[in-house]
């Protein structure tokens, strides 16, 4: 949905370092630990893997070339002497033996793909019985901010629609109980991670308000443009009025859930629920 330009891959950087302490926050995998981790893309949250389990045995998957290349260059640059393993594979066709690894790792793909239980699904096949899945997700529905305005309301929402209709879903994060059960996992335990940013939390207010946020939702502005979404007018005064939620009197908040299940032992039904 965000596409591969230099700008995203600056966008996904800022918002792995802003967010590593929020969203990685008790995710440490023990020495010889098998870890899976799907969709790195630029390996902006595989610096941060390797940082906190320094001795687990990382294989880091996408199916773009060149998003492998900038995430092995920029995981030698930040973690030298990590021990990751790059594959290039789609998520539905991983060459990798049953039960291959002890955990897997998901962060901001679901809300890509049209069908996210059936990912969850096929990840249960290369992930040991009673080995743990991470997944984290955000939901643009929980963004709120002073001043409120409806037009920077509707900006977002042309974001929303978008990413709908490229068969993604951009509100994910509240689903991801329900979506992991209903894949077969079991104890599935999901926590909201929250970001409150006002001038008070001024590296928040740049790194995730600004740089984040604001920066994705700027970057469909041609295609929201396209598709009748909204005029240029509204659009403009909507990322205006974004903008004013990162100065001295605005506050920005935004949810994301990060989410732990286990995949249950060989032979043991699963009831979905």
């Amino acid at each position: 949905m965000h596409g591969y330009s230099e700008r995203e891959a600056a966008r996904l950087g800022d918002q792995a370092d802003t967010l590593a302490a929020l969203l990685h926050a008790g995710t440490a995998y023990p020495a010889g630990s098998r870890v899976l981790e799907i969709g790195c893309g630029v390996g902006a949250q595989t610096i941060h893997l390797a940082r906190a389990s320094p001795e687990a045995r990382i294989t880091a998957v996408d199916r773009s070339p060149d998003s492998l290349a900038q995430a092995r260059a920029r995981v030698a640059a930040h973690v030298p002497g990590a021990d990751v393993e790059w594959c290039r594979a789609d998520l539905f066709d991983l060459p990798f033996p049953d039960a291959e690894f002890d955990h897997v790792f998901v962060c901001f793909v679901l809300e890509h793909l049209s069908d996210p239980r059936r990912a969850l699904t096929a990840l249960r096949r290369v992930l040991r019985p009673e080995g743990t899945i991470t997944v984290i997700e955000g939901d643009h529905g929980s963004a709120f901010f002073h001043p409120a305005s409806a037009y920077a309301r509707a900006a977002i929402e042309c974001q929303v629609r978008l990413q709908s209709a490229a068969g993604g879903n951009a509100l994910i994060g509240r689903q991801l109980q329900p979506l992991l059960a209903q894949a077969g996992y079991d104890d599935v335990v999901v926590r909201p991670r929250t970001v409150y940013a006002d001038r008070t939390r001024p590296a928040l207010v740049d790194g995730f308000t600004r740089h984040t946020f604001i920066a994705m939702v700027e970057s469909v502005r041609d295609d929201a443009l396209a598709a009748g979404l909204t005029t240029a007018d509204d659009w403009d005064r909507g990322i205006t009025d974004l903008h004013r939620t990162a100065q001295a009197a605005g506050t920005f908040h935004y949810t994301f859930f990060r989410a732990v299940a286990v995949n249950p032992p060989s032979g043991v039904a699963t009831t979905g629920r």
